[in-house]
């Protein structure tokens, strides 16, 4: 156990960060299924609890838990749930990347989570249409957050060929107008927060690109903000510190200098000894000095 663990570890450190987001995103999603399965078998629920990590759409009930606009991006209803929107992150996390850096990922993953979150909250508490569900709606899920990164690389490579299952190849542009006017078509659907999130995330994942065109990066407080938070949580053991002796290195350097020298000294004796007298008039000493001075 101890093993997988350790190997887990290793493998989220060393992952792209979009898998980073897929392992963080699947480890909520395991902690609060076994949490609710283990608690079933006790007839018992957390899920009263559960609903403070997902967004409500009641403006007074967020007040009370204004966290949830970032917990619930990472929460998930279904196996189903998590399985398309951890796959779509996948796909498109790894075509963002090559467009973008691995920190603007991270940004626009918490931003698309943002903006789809307030568009949710705002629709409901304008439209009359949605007035009746107010106080019993909450949203949960990386949708909005997944749709801004597929938009900000839409609109950065509009032209880029996707290749679809069934369906050929399609350029990233009308793949990404396609899921768009889905939403749009199905925004008063049994899951109209869900559609308008990802309106709300789309949104965002445009209005980072086209500031990432004209030079302006509008996810750069997000990630201020994330690297103050991972510095924290970041429990790295200090290196011990060295120890410099300097007295006894600068002896040691003024003996090794030393002895250099002599070393010098003796070898241009023998030198001049035998430009003088020739080879044969060294001692066995000197010619062992000479030889071991030319393998140096």
């Amino acid at each position: 156990m101890g093993t997988i663990i350790t190997d887990l570890k290793e493998a989220f450190r060393r992952g792209n960060i979009y898998i980073q987001l897929i392992y963080i995103n699947v480890g909520v999603f395991v902690i609060t299924t076994l949490t609710e399965v283990i608690l079933q078998l006790f007839n018992r629920s957390l899920g009263s609890v559960f609903e403070w990590l997902e967004l409500p759409a009641s403006l007074t009930q967020f007040i009370i838990q204004p966290w949830s606009l970032f917990t619930y991006m990472f929460m998930h209803a279904g196996f189903l749930h998590i399985l398309f929107n951890m796959l779509w992150l996948y796909w498109f996390g790894a075509l963002f990347l090559m467009f973008f850096s691995a920190k603007h990922l991270r940004g626009v993953y918490i931003l698309g989570g943002i903006c789809g979150g307030l568009l949710y909250m705002a629709a409901y508490n304008i439209f009359p249409y949605f007035r009746p569900m107010v106080d019993y709606s909450f949203m949960l899920g990386a949708s909005a957050s997944v749709l801004a990164i597929v938009a900000a690389t839409a609109y950065r490579e509009p032209n880029y060929p996707i290749r679809l299952f069934l369906f050929g190849t399609i350029r990233l542009k009308y793949l990404a107008l396609i899921v768009i006017g889905t939403d749009l078509l199905f925004i008063t659907s049994s899951n109209a927060g869900g559609h308008i999130a990802h309106l709300g995330g789309a949104l965002a994942g445009v209005w980072f690109a086209a500031g990432i065109s004209k030079g302006r990066d509008i996810t750069t407080w997000i990630n201020k903000i994330l690297d103050v938070i991972v510095s924290l949580f970041s429990f790295k053991a200090r290196k011990p510190k060295m120890k410099v002796h300097y007295g006894n290195s600068r002896q040691k350097d003024y003996d090794y200098n030393a002895r250099k020298k002599v070393q010098s000294e003796e070898i241009d004796r023998i030198l001049d000894k035998l430009k003088k007298s020739g080879y044969e008039s060294l001692t066995t000493e000197e010619k062992k000095s000479l030889f071991d001075a030319s393998k140096r």
